[in-house]
């Protein structure tokens, strides 16, 4: 039996509440510590507990991270999804299970390791009775271990992470971990190939979630100002503030520099962050597909009295409430014109934890930069999940405040300043706060028509040239914003549009048709909504572009089509919103289909524009007649005299 090394799935079948997520994170980040590329995808129903819950650690030496279709190693836990376990081995892989679960085991092609879960923790005395089910977990973590060789001091490393280095726990949970480990040794041979060996591939890296990602990357923007209300998947980035804004943001007196309120629902939670930027702070919120519904006639006041605020909005699957903990890409056509009338969003498209941190601090400053709303597009798969990241950088500029005036600079300009005057030429107005005691600063704001002096009109030549300085404004944005970023293949055929958490899956989908079937690609990972000159660069280079998301309708092909209407009939839209996150295997299936179909679509029209070349080959040349004609009867000489 040739050994599998690093470069397999595992799945572990649970309860939702029942304990397990410490277990699975512990093993995930034992993997990550010992130098092999990890990823860890939880996929949970959307109740307290009882139903069953998967979480998914894929190991790969190649450094793949995307989600895999396949699982090579099963732990069963659950009674209620034992037979769907056992179903989802592949071939040749590892099925592990409680052996109180009594189910039947008929498959021959795998290798079966009961595991005595009860037995082992009950018969340990450092584990209180009320505690056995949570450390019970850790049963099948120790098993594990021993079986593909998950190094036993990286576990007690992830515990002293997880557990803050707190001793009786850690010491209760190593316990468990021992147990499991002793009695694999003994009692356990090995019959599947998976295997893990050290390397050194994650050194000086981190995991983080992208939602504490973004959480920190606010803090070091300067954020002042939280205002939230509980949603899945986006409540753990509010949460996370709470958790590190204590640390990092206190005077020397002891005094804290920000606020964060929980409101009462999603209308008052913007309400709070416009007043608050404003009045001049750095004011955010964060919410779900649902609540961003409900915050959007806020958001249209924002963005035409132009005052500055960031909404992250960490995308689930919908219509309506949907599966709230189901990922999703299905956003984006809303908050692009999210408003009403004619409006216009400045969107920020991270698509690595480490793009979260950035653009937690980055969209404060485009946000008070170009007076708007800017809002932050994540979603579940990136926000609630780990991923591997290089260690997250102290924004090496300074905070860019936009164009606020102050006390003097108010003087200077002896009242020669209105909220909405455009000096600049560039859209964007000057601004001033509360606490400015110049009188000439004051304004008015209001959601209705206004002048450049911020006084109310209904003057619709005054109104049409309101809404062309604002045009003018999110033109001019363009060159503010994250530009794409792109990854050229020598000899490529085609090129790939994205954004947001579906790059690994595509950059191994690539590697697959490339390797397995001659096709290279040009990637593009678009970072920002309005679309840069770059995204028209690389259409316009492309006969054939695929336009991969998490939607059923091709939401961002849609608005490439909107802006590029010359180049839609290059776009090929691959698109499918189930909740999962994307698989190379999706991409690559969906992608040859439409090659293929597109293959012949290219021949069809080839044939038939040589039928045409031909058709009008023949019309030019000269025709001979097709009708036989009777010839003239020769005269007959006669030879008689007359």
């Amino acid at each position: 039996m040739n050994k599998v090394v690093n470069d397999f799935s595992i799945i572990v079948g649970t309860k939702n509440g029942s304990g397990s997520s410490t277990a699975n994170n512990t093993i995930l980040r034992a993997i990550f510590k010992m130098g092999i590329p990890v990823s860890g995808k939880n996929l949970f129903p959307s109740n307290i507990q009882g139903l069953p819950t998967w979480y998914t650690i894929r190991a790969n030496k190649d450094g793949f991270t995307a989600r895999r279709e396949t699982n090579e190693i099963v732990i069963a836990m659950n009674p209620d999804s034992f037979i769907r376990d056992l179903a989802s081995v592949a071939p040749g892989g590892a099925f592990f299970y409680a052996d109180d679960l009594k189910s039947p085991i008929t498959r021959a092609d795998i290798a079966v390791y009961p595991m005595p879960v009860k037995q082992l923790v009950r018969d340990d005395p450092n584990v209180p009775s009320d505690f056995r089910e949570l450390v019970g977990n850790m049963i099948y973590v120790g098993v594990l271990a021993h079986m593909i060789g998950i190094d036993v001091e990286m576990i007690r490393t992830a515990l002293d992470f997880h557990f803050k280095s707190k001793q009786k726990p850690i010491e209760m949970n190593m316990g468990a971990v021992k147990a499991g480990a002793e009695w694999a040794k003994a009692n356990l041979d090995k019959k599947d190939p998976y295997v893990l060996e050290a390397m050194d591939v994650t050194h000086g890296m981190i995991m983080s979630d992208g939602n504490t990602a973004g959480a920190i990357g606010s803090i070091f923007g300067g954020a002042q100002f939280v205002s939230w209300y509980p949603i899945t998947p986006a409540s753990s980035l509010a949460e996370a503030m709470n958790d590190y804004l204590p640390m990092l943001r206190k005077r020397d007196d002891g005094k804290n520099t920000y606020a964060v309120v929980q409101a009462e629902d999603e209308l008052a939670a913007i309400g709070m962050a416009i007043g608050a930027g404003w009045s001049g702070l750095r004011a955010m919120t964060s919410t779900s597909g649902p609540g961003l519904s409900l915050m959007t006639e806020f958001a249209g006041l924002a963005y035409y009295a132009e005052v500055p605020v960031v909404l992250w909005d960490i995308q689930r699957i919908g219509p309506s409430t949907g599966l709230p903990t189901r990922t999703s890409q299905a956003d984006l056509t809303f908050v692009n014109f999210m408003g009403h009338g004619d409006t216009q969003s400045i969107v920020l498209l991270p698509g690595t934890v480490n793009e979260c941190f950035e653009f937690g601090w980055k969209s404060f400053d485009l946000a008070e930069r170009i007076q708007t709303p800017v809002y932050v597009l994540s979603d579940l798969d990136m926000g609630m999940n780990q991923w591997m990241s290089q260690p997250f950088k102290y924004p090496s500029q300074p905070m860019d405040r936009g164009k606020v005036l102050w006390e003097k600079e108010i003087e200077e300009l002896k009242g020669n300043w209105g909220r909405y005057l455009d000096k600049d030429g560039d859209g964007i107005p000057y601004r001033t706060v509360p606490g400015n005691k110049n009188p000439m600063s004051s304004y008015f704001t209001r959601g209705t028509g206004h002048d450049e002096n911020a006084r109310y009109t209904e003057d619709s030549g005054v109104f049409r040239e309101n809404m062309e300085r604002l045009k003018r404004k999110f033109d001019g944005a363009r060159n503010l914003l994250p530009a794409p970023e792109v990854r050229l293949t020598k000899g490529a055929t085609i090129g790939i549009l994205a954004y947001g958490s579906t790059e690994p899956a595509i950059i191994e989908a690539m590697h697959q048709l490339e390797v397995e079937h001659g096709i290279k690609a040009d990637f593009m990972r678009i970072r920002a909504l309005p679309f840069s000159q770059e995204v028209k660069d690389f259409i316009e280079k492309h006969d054939e572009i695929f336009v991969v998301e998490l939607n059923r309708e091709g939401q961002l092909n849609q608005l490439l089509t909107i802006e590029f209407p010359d180049r839609a009939v290059h776009l090929r839209s691959i698109a499918m919103g189930d909740g999962m996150p994307a698989s190379a295997r999706w991409v690559r299936e969906s992608l040859l289909e439409k090659f293929d179909a597109g293959k012949a679509g290219r021949r069809n029209k080839a044939k038939s524009a040589a039928n045409k070349t031909k058709v009008k080959k023949e019309a030019a040349a000269p025709k001979k007649s097709s009708v036989k004609t009777k010839k003239s009867p020769a005269k007959k000489t006669s030879s008689r005299k007359k």
